[in-house]
């Protein structure tokens, strides 16, 4: 049986706090808004000037220092020294495409699937998470003969025209084409006590809907924290039945880790580890070199395979040999400094934190999370809906602490926890007290 939690307006979560024209504007803003036109995008009212950053701070031209637990982009921290000398020595010897052999090109790709199902032995390189999932949903599709694909009603999969498709966040107008059907996300609110029997039913509803639609299934795709749904982590394991609805009726699994892959979760380094699943498809991204733009999507020989018969896949910029020296220095880095332990401590530190605040303010309505990756619901005190409002006060009023963070989830009132994976004990504190403060404020 479904629950339902009161709902609030559906936000887009890009335009929540954001700079909209008519806002002051400052001489450096107004030289972005002239180069970018009506794709820029920029965050707070007041648009920031970053100009230099290290570990989980950025600063700002003014010399404000900023915690960053926004952006989840430079994992192992900021301007970390292991990268910035494998990427500046790399680039001062060779950068070329794949077509040629360079040996550090396959030490990262073995070093990548030592982290990876042994089955997903094929790893094709990419240059971001919406490349990657573009080509994963084409494998699927070749893979399957199918064309639908199901994902949750809040998801963001990246910006080419396929992936758009796949990406209900993104969309300000207009609908889902018919080979595309969002389900809700695996949430108490949706769900009640059982996430994962009401998460598969609401996949075999999907196919179903295929079904009358003529359309056959090729792929679940699934962020698997479901960070723009709103970061959904628990209980561990409630992803494998919706997966298994899925490959009975003869679609494959995508797990898009471009979030919460490479130690982010703590308890696994991948976010589906925490399911016990096994993906078909495994896409990646954004953390793989901390700010170097690289991604990737590992799959299986046989259904790579299937899709190079009639296509064939090849990427200039992906898999260069800077990119692998970025990746390769990530995942050291990651093993040696112990960042997905320390992921899973300092993220307990938060989550308890959150917890502790949580109980005594009843705006704050929820705390959910795996490791570095925590969602903090925010709600009316009196009706318990969803209060965007509140978090764009909330994230301004951190602002003007200095720290920095974003929203998700379908009405933008879930502030989206995700610092570095470097965060100290102290940092965490600081954080707690920006929050606790706001809050209140």
């Amino acid at each position: 049986m479904n629950t339902q939690t009161p709902q609030g307006e559906v936000r887009q979560i890009l335009e929540m706090n954001a700079f909209k024209p008519g806002d002051t504007k400052a001489e450096a803003v107004e030289r972005r808004l002239a180069n970018l036109g009506a794709a820029s995008v920029l965050f707070y009212r007041q648009p920031i000037e970053m100009v230099a950053a290290q570990g989980a701070w950025m600063i700002a031209r003014d010399g404000t220092r900023y915690l960053d637990f926004y952006n989840n982009v430079p994992s192992v921290g900021h301007s970390h020294p292991r990268v910035v000398e494998a990427v500046a020595t790399q680039i001062g010897k060779l950068n070329t495409n794949t077509r040629y052999i360079v040996a550090i090109v396959d030490e990262y790709l073995e070093a990548l699937k030592s982290h990876l199902p042994a089955a997903l032995s094929n790893v094709v390189m990419t240059c971001s998470g919406s490349e990657a999932n573009d080509l994963a949903i084409r494998v699927a599709r070749a893979a399957t003969g199918g064309t639908g694909i199901i994902v949750t009603e809040t998801a963001y999969h990246g910006n080419t025209a396929l992936v758009t498709e796949t990406s209900p966040s993104a969309l300000k107008r207009g609908s889902l084409p018919d080979h595309v059907i969002a389900v809700p996300p695996p949430s108490a609110g949706h769900f009640g006590n059982d996430i994962a029997g009401g998460f598969r039913a609401s996949i075999e509803a999907a196919i179903a809907e295929f079904g009358r639609r003529g359309i056959r299934p090729a792929a679940l795709l699934a962020d698997s924290i479901f960070s723009s749904d709103g970061i959904f982590a628990d209980p561990a394991g409630f992803l494998r039945p919706a997966v298994e609805a899925m490959r009975a009726a003869g679609g494959l699994f995508i797990a898009d880790e471009v979030q919460p892959g490479f130690a982010r979760t703590g308890e696994a380094f991948w976010g589906f580890a925490r399911h016990g699943v096994t993906p078909d498809l495994v896409t990646m991204g954004k953390p793989m070199g901390n700010g170097f733009p690289m991604a990737g999507m590992a799959a299986k020989p046989e259904h790579l395979a299937s899709f190079c018969t009639d296509v064939g896949y090849f990427n200039t910029f992906g898999g260069n040999p800077v990119a692998a020296a970025a990746g390769l220095a990530v995942l050291d880095v990651i093993r040696e400094q112990g960042l997905q332990q320390n992921a899973l401590e300092t993220g307990r530190l938060l989550l308890d934190g959150l917890r502790d605040i949580a109980a005594s303010e009843p705006r704050v309505a929820e705390v959910r999370g795996a490791g570095l990756f925590i969602g903090v619901d925010l709600a009316e005190e009196e009706t318990g809906r969803p209060d965007a409002d509140l978090t764009v006060r909330v994230i301004d009023a951190m602002r003007d602490q200095g720290v920095l963070i974003g929203a998700a989830g379908r009405y933008g009132a879930t502030l989206k926890v995700r610092p570095p994976l470097c965060l100290n004990q102290a940092e965490a504190e600081q954080f707690l007290s920006a929050f606790r403060a706001a809050i209140r404020s």
